[in-house]
């Protein structure tokens, strides 16, 4: 299996349709280099471009779907198209447990679709970033873990700040997960902890892991760049730099399930799987 991480810069002098376009066409380029492509983190708006949230927002079938259905078609690739801010109306996220302000919620929403371009799964972002600003407090958390079946593998889906909740992880492990993807918009200052985390969650999940940030510097904020792509064993098989740049790696799907059966270490799991004792 080949896939591709589109590692983009979110340039505020750039217009969204004139990034959403771009996008689309790179998407496109990657036909018979890869089967499956990832996208960063709200690449449309920029991961801390809080202010832009609202305004920016679209449904499930706006233009950013719509563009990223087409281009997933185009090119015959399975595409995590990254995030976008979803706008849900208020009475629809009121009965699917969300909160509700001004006539609408928002939710920081991955999109997966298939070669066909079809939207085949959605994951609402579950673990808000912010302390109490910023994306915590102007998204709604999603509930749902998502894993989607493609032929070559299972992967599970994660989105930038899930990737210190190493309980999420282990859900989608259990889930039947041997792939894990996480598109982000992650600052340069913490890049040291993004790529620690991406391989340890390999490490422990014995999954290969795909995280797709951001580059350049968008909100003030400079991005750390270096989407990584990590093995079962916690071996990189390739990291991009700082820069704009399409990361292609040749994966072995068989090597999760040859490392689980190599190295059991899944099988002695202990705490999480029964209740405490009381």
């Amino acid at each position: 299996m080949r896939a591709s991480l589109i590692q983009i810069a979110v340039d505020e002098d750039e217009s969204v349709e004139s990034r959403r376009s771009r996008m689309a066409a790179l998407v496109r380029e990657q036909a018979g280099a890869a089967d499956l492509v990832v996208l960063p983190e709200l690449w449309t708006t920029g991961a801390f471009a809080y202010e832009k949230f609202a305004d920016e927002a679209e449904s499930l079938d706006g233009p950013t779907a719509e563009a990223m259905a087409k281009a997933a078609s185009d090119a015959g690739v399975w595409l995590h198209a990254g995030s976008i801010p979803e706008r849900v109306p208020s009475d629809d996220a009121r009965a699917e447990g969300g909160s509700a302000e001004g006539g609408s919620a928002l939710y920081n929403t991955s999109l997966v679709f298939s070669p066909s371009g079809e939207l085949v799964a959605s994951y609402r972002k579950i673990h808000r970033f912010g302390f109490d600003k910023g994306e915590a407090v102007l998204m709604a958390a999603g509930e749902d873990l998502v894993t989607v079946r493609l032929p070559e593998t299972t992967v599970g889906i994660a989105t930038c700040y899930d990737l210190r909740f190493p309980e999420l992880f282990r859900g989608l492990v259990d889930a039947g997960a041997e792939t894990l993807v996480v598109s982000a918009g992650w600052p340069e200052r913490r890049r040291a902890h993004w790529t620690l985390l991406a391989q340890a969650r390999a490490v422990e999940n014995q999954a290969f892991v795909l995280a797709c940030g951001t580059a350049g510097t968008h909100a003030g904020v400079p991005q750390a760049g270096h989407s990584i792509v990590v093995d079962p064993w916690g071996e990189v098989l390739a990291e991009a730099g700082a820069g704009e740049e399409i990361l292609t790696v040749e994966l072995d799907p068989a090597k999760a399930a040859e490392t689980r059966e190599q190295f059991p270490a899944l099988k002695d799991r202990v705490l999480g799987l029964r209740p405490p004792r009381r």
